[in-house]
């Protein structure tokens, strides 16, 4: 099934000798099926090639991500298509059923999680995607509200807010994260010479620590025959530590696991897989998952064994892969993922995230004065009330 809708690509008129005549038309088409997103699979990366060139938002890793995290999912995929029949824009989309403020909605939930690291519009025009999908959703009752996860703060999809206002919907956002991220000069020695004193002499005087215990060495691993040996190791590294206990490593869940063997799989095919290790007599002590697409390095995932942890073995091994990039020619490393002082090590930059609301119907307004008026009002109260209550109990303590 392929719902449509065809209106001016930036649903205006243009005025031409006296006469008003519409723009170029565009059309709106809802993919609905599994085959259906199959097929746009040329059309789809052409576009993320052309105007937002992420490996997130490539249908490889979109597929993936639907085929183990949301297998039989009700797809709702926006696409825009010109008069020449060029795919436009694309908002990978699906249908679910939810709760918000505790509130039963049906949700337009962002095809991602937090193994998608982030999410975007993709459009080659993100006003005219924006006004055009808008208009296509505002005529839909079959939604509540649509929610996007950890999106650039100056991404594309943030175009969605302005065009639902517009349109009389109601819209809101909130911050999500600051995720880290370097750029990287032109080579290892001048790398080196970047970084603060105080952190490289503490990576050198641990390296030696480390190297009294035995050979200590790193190993780059970019795909092959022991590929499925490799990833391996390094997972069974991750589930021995605090992940482990958590039950949140990776090889806990059959679907994560999934997805990041078809990533592993799908990265090495295109050359942009790293598998990291650090060494001690042979032994992983640390391992990073890692991606490089269109000069950059992206920090998936990292472990370490904890018995080494005085050691920094993690921070040992970012030092060497960062080092690589920068001779290698890379010129930016984006850590991913929250800020954390491990990344601040490294970086003071950090690019903001944000969650987007759309919403629709009287549910929907009722979630948007829940989540954005009434939520924000009684955090604002219990902060005032903790404040006050501190001075208040010290005096009736002083008078007992």
């Amino acid at each position: 099934m392929q719902d449509s809708l065809t209106l001016s690509s930036a649903d205006t008129l243009v005025e031409s000798g006296g006469l008003a005549l519409s723009a170029t038309p565009a059309e709106v088409r809802m993919v609905t099926t599994h085959a259906q997103f199959l097929a746009l699979a040329p059309d789809w990366d052409a576009l993320v090639t052309r105007c937002n060139d992420q490996v997130f938002y490539r249908h490889g890793f979109v597929r993936l991500w639907l085929e183990q995290f949301a297998p039989g999912a009700q797809l709702r995929i926006l696409t825009l298509i010109d008069c020449m029949g060029r795919l436009t824009a694309v908002l990978p989309l699906l249908a679910v059923r939810g709760r918000i403020c505790g509130v039963p909605v049906r949700v337009l939930q962002c095809a991602a999680n937090l193994h998608s690291c982030r999410y975007d519009l993709v459009a080659d025009d993100p006003a005219t995607a924006a006004a055009a999908f808008v208009a296509h959703l505002r005529q839909r009752r079959d939604w509540d509200v649509l929610r996007l996860i950890d999106v650039p703060v100056d991404g594309r999809a943030a175009a969605l807010s302005g065009a639902a206002r517009r349109a009389g919907l109601l819209a809101g956002d909130w911050l999500s994260q600051h995720s880290p991220y370097g750029v990287l000069p032109t080579s290892a020695a001048a790398f080196d010479a970047a970084l603060p004193r105080r952190l490289r002499s503490s990576l050198g005087r641990r390296r030696r620590r480390l190297a009294q215990l035995g050979e200590v060495s790193i190993e780059r691993y970019a795909g092959g025959g022991a590929l499925a040996a490799r990833l391996a190791e390094g997972l069974a590294l991750e589930a021995r530590g605090w992940k482990g206990r958590a039950g949140t490593a990776i090889q806990q869940d059959a679907a994560t696991l999934a997805f990041y063997r078809g990533l592993a799989e799908y990265a090495a095919r295109q050359g942009g897989l790293a598998l990291w290790f650090l060494r001690l007599d042979g032994r992983a002590i640390a391992f990073d998952f890692n991606l490089e697409y269109r000069g950059r390095l992206l920090l998936l995932k990292t472990a370490y064994d904890e018995a080494f942890a005085k050691y920094s073995p993690g921070q040992l091994l970012l030092h060497e892969e960062l080092r690589d990039a920068a001779e290698r020619g890379l010129r930016e490393c984006d850590f991913l993922g929250p800020s954390t002082q491990a990344k601040r090590d490294w970086t003071s930059l950090a690019r903001a995230h944000h969650w987007i609301f759309l919403f629709r119907g009287a549910r929907g307004r009722l979630v948007y004065w829940l989540k954005f008026h009434c939520a924000p009002w009684f955090k604002r109260a219990a902060r005032a009330m903790r404040r006050g209550a501190g001075p208040a109990a010290s005096n009736s303590r002083e008078k007992s």
